[in-house]
């Protein structure tokens, strides 16, 4: 192994002792996180910890990297960076532990409050009231996430940010945000893992952006029990991704392969590497090779199963920590004796984290046990069978000495209705509420924003139209709204398929891209998986993206970073992270399977912790684009797509007036049967409503405006109680988003109290949309339809 050249180190590495104890140092944190995943393998066999998944193997190279990680930086890994984070003063040990015993005290663990497993990380990216911090002067963490290959979408708006800092003269002023744009996003990745389309989707974007993407694939031969031959085309990551290789006249990616247990040649590469990255904005890729997992995938089964006995002698041999042990004595830097001593007071150290960690955590529920056992035992019951029941639940409590929280509500719940009539029983249901109220808080918060930056808090505002309205097609309301927004806000941008150049399909951007640069209206490729991914980044970084998927049907391409990234991102770190992301994209009705999608079941049983807005028009839509830009919550907007070229009158305010969060809004008035829905079915509602006022039949038209939230002040329900009658309208499948609505207003809001008839849905048929305008009339509701359902509604 070669000895480091002065001019590769480190500031403070280049005096011979500086040089000698960041070495020592590195050592010591190399030590003490084998030794984390040594114990806390042990903590999943002793049955203290559900699961275990852990960086060893992996130490040599991640301390390497955590010298190149600089305040402003963001890192977007998984759950194998353990020792990175360690030697980043990101987590410690005992938080570790924390983690590892799901201990739901934010002080605990404060990257997940006990939410996520072990080894996921996150960092604030604002304060308590929802304000942009300093991410610039911080070391940041994107909050880390198990799926495979999940953190690669994201990655690609994480750089891109930086490029759009660095660019754009309207972001100068956001130094808290920035250092002009010289920040990486550093995302790492299992070396299996780089198989999902996930992971070349997000490099292709890289190399044709241009972004300060450094990407480390954790190369240890196997993905689970499947090698690497059987993984990758040529066996080799690094090989496979040739063709990307930048070269002068052409973008793409710089590839560096470097072997994990070099731990000079480690330093060496990356500090070059990441300095050219820092620099010029090319992205990289460090394939690090020849890693191994001495205790195998994870706790869920042993790699002996899978791995030759010549294999594992070879990651003996080659273990990363042996390695740098036999380097450091070879180049004199220490001796046996004194490294033996660094590993001594570092397994004293991970025992004495894990130790506190578990009393920190095991202590508030014996505490919980020891006041439960109290109050059952101050019981008096004269009923010898119930008496012996409550006995039986004080034995076990106190036989119990790792008793979970669930254990003791348990017991508590059981007491509760044995000692039903007896005296003290009204303390014990007192501690049961008490504690129900706790453990809702503990798990149960921060699904969305709870702070004065929530969408439900913002105040309505009408738009205004002045004396003589000026009448629009529905794509210049919002042409003219984006455009007021670009100039007043500068940390908006817009992107997507067409959004750029020719200002999106239906012209909303139109010449927007010319007049405010292509840094802040821009096309993308055809990869909407990365255009959710580079909405993500943005977000998390502080500014406001509006990403355009350009059908609702083509939705299903981005729905993984979606559904497991944002929608689940505010609760999983509790409350810790924001990502504003507003996802522009137009549905419902037009012709044909592919762009007359509806599928809003499956975006609202998936995408709960986003705001589902689903306006009828394009003012409506402006309106909702205000309301998320004053809050740091999550949405997608769905606009009607056979709206953009209806009149609509054009408000005065545009960028003023704001449509609440989940507030229905009262389209028809009327006596005797209540019709919900939104979106473009409504106008077909309002015709078939017409024509039942002939009828006599009075209709009470209803716009939910948002599905996520759902009529909090429940107006549907005031409604029912005077009509008592009901339907449920939308272009979903059946069982899709009208049940949603029916079970909202039927079960939860207790509705079929004042109901006269049955309650009734009618929605989309259960096959896509069929092509053509006789497709659309027969395959969603048709105002015919409309009107012999509520002519049948009227006759029970």
């Amino acid at each position: 192994m070669d000895n480091f050249a002065a001019n590769t180190l480190p500031e403070d590495m280049l005096s011979y002792e500086g040089f000698r104890n960041a070495v020592l140092e590195d050592y010591r944190i190399v030590i003490e996180s084998r030794e984390t995943s040594l114990f806390g393998r042990k903590e999943v066999l002793t049955g203290k910890a559900k699961f275990g998944i852990f960086g060893d193997g992996k130490e040599v190279a991640q301390v390497a990297l955590s010298k190149f990680f600089q305040p402003g930086d963001f890192r977007s890994g998984y759950y194998r960076d353990q020792t990175w984070m360690f030697a980043s003063g990101i987590g410690t040990i005992q938080q570790f532990f924390a983690q590892m015993y799901a201990d739901p005290n934010k002080e605990h663990d404060p990257f997940s409050a006990g939410r996520q497993m072990v080894s996921h990380y996150a960092t604030a990216n604002t304060d308590e009231n929802g304000e942009w911090i300093n991410l610039a002067a911080q070391k940041n963490v994107a909050a880390d996430m198990a799926p495979t290959a999940a953190q690669m979408p994201r990655s690609v708006g994480l750089a891109l940010a930086s490029k759009l800092f660095r660019n754009s003269k309207t972001l100068k002023p956001f130094t808290n945000l920035s250092n002009n744009g010289n920040e990486i996003c550093f995302c790492t990745i299992g070396d299996a893992s780089t198989s999902e389309g996930h992971f070349w989707e997000a490099v292709n974007a890289a190399g044709v952006m241009q972004i300060p993407l450094a990407i480390f694939v954790w190369d240890d031969g196997y993905g689970i029990s499947v090698s690497k031959e059987n993984q990758t085309t040529k066996g080799s990551i690094s090989a496979a991704l040739k063709g990307l290789q930048k070269r002068p006249d052409t973008n793409g990616i710089d590839i560096y392969t470097v072997k994990g247990w070099d731990y000079a040649g480690l330093c060496e590469i990356f500090e070059n590497g990441i300095n050219k990255i820092r620099e010029t904005h090319i992205p990289a890729v460090f394939h690090v090779e020849e890693l191994t997992q001495p205790q195998g995938h994870s706790t869920s089964g042993s790699h002996e199963r899978y791995k030759t006995p010549e294999r594992l002698q070879w990651e003996r041999d080659w273990d990363c920590v042996k390695k740098m042990r036999e380097w450091i004595i070879e180049n004199n830097i220490a001796t046996s004796e004194e490294l033996f001593e660094i590993e001594i007071e570092a397994k004293k150290k991970v025992l004495q984290s894990r130790n506190n960690a578990w009393k920190e955590y095991i202590q508030p529920i014996k505490e919980q046990a020891a006041k439960a056992i109290e109050l059952i035992q101050a019981v008096t019951v004269n009923d010898i069978d119930r008496h012996g029941e409550l006995q039986a639940l004080i034995k076990q409590l106190q036989q119990n000495t790792e008793p979970l929280r669930k254990d003791v509500m348990k017991a508590v719940a059981a007491a509760v209705l044995i000692t039903k009539n007896y005296p003290g029983h009204s303390n014990l249901l007192d501690y049961y509420n008490e504690l129900k109220d706790l453990n809702k808080s503990l798990y149960n918060r921060y699904l969305y924003n709870e702070g004065v930056k929530s969408a439900v808090k913002v105040k309505e505002v009408k738009p205004e139209y002045g004396n003589k309205p000026t009448i629009a097609n529905g794509y210049e309301v919002l042409n003219k709204y984006f455009d007021q927004l670009l100039s007043h806000d500068p940390r908006v941008v817009a992107f997507g398929e067409d959004v750029g150049l020719i200002g999106d399909v239906n012209q909303a951007f139109a010449g927007l891209q010319l007049k405010y640069g292509d840094d802040r209206v821009f096309d993308t490729g055809i990869r909407e998986l990365t255009i959710i991914g580079q909405g993500i980044g943005l977000a998390l970084r502080g500014l406001r993206p509006i990403a355009e998927i350009q059908y609702l049907d083509y939705l299903v391409y981005g729905l993984e970073p979606l559904t497991d990234d944002v929608a689940s991102l505010h609760y999983r770190t509790n409350g810790l992270m924001s990502c504003p992301l507003i996802v522009r994209t137009r549905g419902h009705r037009l012709e044909g399977i592919w762009h007359s999608g509806s599928p809003m079941g499956m975006i609202i049983n998936s995408l709960r912790g986003m705001y589902v807005c689903v306006p009828r028009n394009m003012t409506q839509a402006a309106g909702m684009y205000n309301t998320l830009l004053q809050s740091n919550d999550p949405a997608i907007v769905v606009e009607s797509l056979n709206g953009y070229r209806l009149k609509e009158k054009l408000p005065v305010n545009l960028l003023d007036f704001r449509v609440p969060m989940g507030v229905p809004e009262i389209l028809k008035e009327g006596d005797d049967v209540t019709i919900v829905s939104y979106g473009s079915v409504l106008r077909i509602i309002m015709d078939a409503a017409a024509k039942l006022e002939k009828e006599n039949i009075s209709c009470e038209v209803i716009d939910v405006q948002t599905l996520l939230p759902f009529d909090t002040e429940h107006l549907i329900v005031e409604s029912l109680k005077k009509t008592n009658r009901i339907i449920f309208i939308d272009e979903d499948v059946p069982g899709g988003a009208a049940a949603f609505m029916f079970n909202k207003i039927m079960e939860e809001q207790q509705g079929y109290r004042y109901l006269d008839a049955a309650p009734k849905t009618l929605t989309g048929k259960e096959h896509r949309p069929s092509y053509g305008s006789d497709g659309d009339y027969f395959s969603k509701p048709n105002a015919e339809e409309i009107y012999e359902a509520v002519i049948a509604l009227m006759a029970e």
